[in-house]
Order: structure tokens, then C-alpha cells, then sequence
């Protein structure tokens, strides 16, 4: 607050960096907050829209599990070189009924361990019986939305701080220039009698 009051030392570099100190101040606690709100609620309309979509595309269809799957259907072979691995879940041979009415076979990922055949379980699959992943749950899409508003408020206070900073900094170093300069033109009077110093 000493950078506003009328003071003879008050340079006007002083009264800048206080104005630009209440402009930070101002875009940390009002504007930043406002672009995390905006960049949020944008996120999160376009993942619900997303889930609204996913939940009318995707069924979860009962399967039954015909047999474990052999190795060459669909298996990946785990690479030696590449060190520890997960351990990766059995797969088996299950066939499905398609909501458009259509049978499916194929290789899954056992819903239980060990997967024994006439199991049943459930699977996610599109109208046309393609198993697809569970879709995004609606909540998960708000917690993705509110870290997208959070990242984007803190990234906008950062940015201004950041500008704040250098702004004070080019302000520093031209004082130090003037500051040389004025000291260029007393130092050699500087101690000398009857310079007036």
C-alpha cells in the first residue's frame, strides 16, 4: 500500500508495479476461477453428452463361457525381453447373443477365475454384437470435468504470475540502469571537497 500514498522516493516504476500487483490480484482471485468454471463446464457437457451417447450405443448382453481359449485364438504372446509383466487374465471361448438378435463367438477375458464352460456373465457390446468397452460413467465424467476446470484455473493463475513476474523484472532492471547511470554521473565527484556532495 506505501506505492500509492504520496511519497518525494515514490518512483513511478513504484506506482506501475503496485497497479499491476491489484491487476494480478484481481485476474488470481476473479478471472482464473472464471476460466476453470468455463473450461469445467465445457469439458463436462461434452463428456456427458459422450456418456448419454455411449450408454444408447453399448448393451450389456448375457454370455456363456464355452471352453478356455488356446493360446493362437487371440493371445498375445508375452515378450521375454521386456522384463516382469502383469499377469494377464485367462481368456476364454464364450459366444453371445447380439441385441439385434444375432449369435457371436469369441474370445474374451474370463469374468471369473477359473472359468468353468456354461458360466454366464455379462459382457458390453455394440447393436451389432462387437464387444466394446463399459462406457463412461457419469460421475467419473464430473470428476474428469472438475480436474479439467481445476488444471485450467491453476494454469491461468500461473500464466499471470508468470507475466507478473517478468513484468517486474524488466521493471528491476531498469532501475538498476538508472541507478548506473546516475551513479556514472555523481561517482566521480563522490568524496571530493567542495564537489557539493
Amino acid at each position: 500500500m506505501w506505492r500509492w500514498r504520496r511519497n518525494p522516493l515514490r518512483r513511478r516504476t513504484d506506482l506501475f508495479e503496485a497497479w499491476l500487483a491489484l491487476a494480478a490480484a484481481v485476474c488470481v482471485l476473479v478471472v482464473a476461477p472464471a476460466v476453470g468454471w468455463l473450461a469445467g463446464s465445457r469439458v463436462d457437457g461434452t463428456l456427458q453428452r459422450a456418456v448419454h451417447e455411449q450408454r444408447q450405443e453399448r448393451y450389456l448382453v448375457p454370455a456363456v463361457v464355452l471352453r478356455p481359449a488356446h493360446a493362437t485364438e487371440g493371445a498375445v504372446p508375452a515378450d521375454k525381453s521386456a522384463g516382469p509383466q502383469t499377469p494377464q487374465r485367462t481368456r476364454i471361448l464364450a459366444s453371445w447373443t447380439a441385441p439385434d438378435g444375432s449369435l457371436h463367438q469369441g474370445t474374451v477375458p474370463a469374468a471369473e477365475e477359473p472359468p468353468r464352460a456354461g458360466d454366464r456373465f455379462r459382457i458390453w457390446t455394440d447393436t451389432s454384437g462387437r464387444l466394446v468397452g463399459q462406457p463412461l460413467a457419469a460421475s467419473a465424467a464430473s470428476f474428469h470435468a472438475v480436474m479439467a476446470g481445476l488444471a485450467a484455473a491453476l494454469g491461468a493463475a500461473a500464466l499471470v504470475e508468470t507475466v507478473r513476474r517478468l513484468v517486474v523484472r524488466r521493471l528491476m532492471h531498469r532501475r538498476y540502469i538508472r541507478l548506473d547511470r546516475a551513479w556514472a554521473a555523481v561517482g566521480p565527484d563522490w568524496g571530493r571537497a567542495d564537489a557539493g556532495s
